[in-house]
């Protein structure tokens, strides 16, 4: 499965989905954001039951303010159109899965 590029006009049909999704907010510059993206990557290829998106910063300020991102890498996971967990900073693979399986 890849990676969804979301923006402010498919955010609602992302959030709508039935599968969990994963949200990156990440920016071009941000070097822990670079560390993320291959792990993002991997979890999105290997976990299809899922909803992988990714979300620059620089480009959606409107949907990063809507999530209350203050610093980056922020994960965020939506299941049935609600935030149930949100996390800043570089966080391992395991991490990241846990976070969806809760």
């Amino acid at each position: 499965m890849s990676i969804l590029h979301v923006n402010k006009d498919n955010f609602n049909s992302v959030k709508a989905s039935e599968k969990p999704v994963l949200l990156d907010f990440y920016a071009d510059w941000c070097g822990p954001c670079r560390m993320v993206s291959p792990i993002v990557e991997e979890i999105a290829e290997e976990n299809p039951q899922y909803l992988i998106g990714k979300i620059n910063v620089d480009h959606e300020p409107e949907l990063a303010q809507q999530f209350h991102v203050l610093s980056i890498p922020t994960l965020a996971v939506i299941k049935n159109g609600n935030v149930i967990s949100q996390s800043a900073g570089a966080r391992p693979k395991a991490a990241i899965l846990a976070m969806l399986k809760d």
